[in-house]
């Protein structure tokens, strides 16, 4: 009988742990993850070097990633944030890299990916075991925040909620019912910041030939793209959000001294951070 991918670990989730080990190996590194290459192991690191004969541009565009969204965890903490969210959290190691007394991480994933990734955690000596809280959550199905609470979580207190690589492989259904959820039933001050991909790249049938290659070498993986948004703000000004800003990442890559290079092809991926109150200043 076979097997549906939702039961399996991520894949896509396996070549982003060897990316962000990979770039963290570089004398110039832009981000930092000394789990990540174990965490990924040789199946993360053959579907990393697969994808990259398609977009060579991957690893820069993992790193920068990384490293604009832990800049956001350590700002939101700075000014009083006791509770992170990792929604999806995949091989995510922020609960060890980023830990400070008096703050409680929350890892929510699929429970198959969940379960695979702390099996290999436990292969790694030196990674806090007991560093994050577990949520399993299906976020086609059920309720985020219950599966929060039963793990600990307080919607009494703000938190940074990070969404990082999950959703263009939702519907538009799952994301705006996260969305929704995390304007109405977290604490107001919470903060939400995610990437997404522009309509063209998810839904064109007029991509360029580097493009098609890459959407069709995701989609080989079982993890076919499913939504994108031009302008996310009307989509989350709909959910609740009286505050947003986005960010490209060819400005993420300008900021973190990687330069502008047009043929690196980041002109369909943005960030947005949003809140219901906090001021959002990217």
């Amino acid at each position: 009988m076979s097997v549906s991918h939702r039961q399996l670990a991520s894949r896509t989730a396996l070549m982003v742990a060897a990316y962000r080990g990979a770039a963290s190996a570089r004398p110039d590194a832009i981000c930092h993850d000394p789990h990540a290459a174990a965490l990924a192991g040789e199946e993360g690191r053959e579907i990393a070097a697969r994808f990259s004969s398609t977009f060579p541009a991957m690893e820069l565009w993992v790193a920068l990633r990384t490293a604009f969204l832990d800049a956001q965890v350590e700002r939101w903490l700075s000014q009083g944030s006791v509770q992170v969210v990792i929604l999806g959290a995949g091989f995510d190691t922020r609960a060890a890299r980023l830990a400070r007394e008096g703050v409680r991480f929350f890892e929510v994933d699929h429970p198959a990916t969940q379960a695979d990734k702390r099996q290999r955690l436990a292969r790694i000596s030196d990674y806090p075991a007991t560093a994050a809280h577990y949520a399993p959550c299906d976020f086609e199905r059920d309720e985020l925040v219950e599966c929060l609470r039963q793990s600990g979580f307080s919607t009494d207190q703000p938190a940074v909620v990070l969404w990082e690589g999950v959703v263009p492989y939702l519907t538009e259904v799952a994301v705006r019912k996260t969305l929704h959820t995390v304007a109405h039933e977290l604490h107001p001050r919470s903060v939400i910041a995610f990437d997404y991909l522009m309509k063209t790249m998810v839904e064109s049938q007029r991509l360029s030939e580097s493009d098609a290659r890459t959407r069709a070498q995701v989609e080989e993986l079982g993890e076919p793209l499913r939504f994108g948004t031009n302008h996310p703000l009307p989509l989350l000004h709909e959910e609740g959000f009286g505050r947003v800003r986005t960010i490209s990442f060819d400005e993420i890559a300008l900021d973190f001294g990687a330069g502008y290079d047009r043929a690196r092809q980041f002109r369909f991926q943005h960030v947005a951070l949003a809140s219901r109150e906090a001021a959002v200043i990217v």
